[in-house]
């Protein structure tokens, strides 16, 4: 099971913590099948899959069959590794992959990880639904996992207000009649979609005055936050306002979300304020060049 980094598109990073290692500072044997859980999880998130909704849709779940490590080196206290994870077949109920434990270049820890998709209640096995199947193909071939679109309320409104719910309703507590309004019906909206054809980010522009468009409704799925999915709605929009020649793009970011419009270019200006019982600040983007 030696494998190489080059045979891994996809990996998850970490440090040993003091509570993973042994008086001699060497990391205890069943930590390696933490780390390829771990690394599991966060290939879940590159699919585009915010995993309990995704497999809810699929009407399944998957439970682990087996489970089997190969070790070749020792991890110790405080080193950064790489933990490889990829797909490597997928049978008629059961998905198998590889995991590879890398410090540097060198591998630590191989490991085979063998799920069954099965009925979440009885625990029977049931096909693989091609959805997945091809949503797990795109992956590893370096295909797009999610789809971007741009357009009005009557395209995009039941996916952007999917989302909306989720995340300002039902996550963050703001009443509903905030989150919708009437330029709703003017706005352009983005909207992103996985493989599922589940909205994971979206967003809209309106235009705060000539030449100048506000970007604002900006959400993304909890669980997939940290996947460049905002960015990707962001960057969409923006792209939208140049088009039509707007000079500038502002929005009202909340403070939570600050560091990253800060990453993007955005600069803040102005006193911080509250909306929606939130600390927001209000932030801009030139467009007199390309910005990313």
């Amino acid at each position: 099971m030696d494998r190489l980094r080059s045979d891994f598109r996809f990996f998850h990073r970490l440090r040993v913590r003091w509570a993973e290692v042994d008086m001699q500072k060497i990391v205890f044997n069943a930590h390696y099948l933490m780390y390829l859980d771990t690394a599991i999880a966060d290939y879940w998130r590159a699919l585009g899959l915010p995993y309990e909704s995704a497999l809810a849709l699929l009407e399944g779940d998957l439970f682990v069959k087996k489970a089997s490590l190969e070790y070749h080196a020792s991890a110790r206290y405080d080193d950064t590794l790489d933990i490889g994870m990829r797909r490597v077949r997928v049978g008629t109920s059961s998905i198998v992959f590889e995991g590879a434990v890398f410090c540097g270049e060198r591998v630590l820890v191989g490991g085979e990880l063998v799920y069954v998709f099965a009925d979440p209640h009885s625990q029977t096995s049931k096909p693989v639904p091609d959805a997945l199947r091809q949503i797990f193909d795109a992956f590893e071939q370096g295909l797009p996992v999610v789809s971007t679109q741009l357009g009005g309320w009557d395209a995009l409104g039941s996916l952007a207000s999917s989302l909306r719910d989720e995340v300002f309703v039902q996550e963050q507590g703001i009443g509903e009649h905030m989150v919708w309004d009437d330029a709703d019906h003017q706005a352009v909206h983005c909207v992103v979609c996985n493989g599922l054809g589940q909205p994971v980010g979206a967003g809209r522009l309106v235009q705060q005055a000539p030449g100048i468009g506000r970007i604002g409704r900006m959400a993304v799925s909890k669980v997939l936050r940290g996947t460049q999915l905002g960015r990707q709605v962001l960057f969409s929009l923006v792209d939208a306002s140049r088009a039509r020649g707007d000079r500038e793009v502002m929005l009202h970011a909340q403070l939570s979300a600050q560091g990253f419009y800060d990453r993007l270019g955005f600069v803040a200006r102005g006193p911080v304020f509250e909306e929606a019982g939130i600390g927001h600040i209000e932030m801009v983007l030139p467009l007199a060049s390309e910005t990313h």
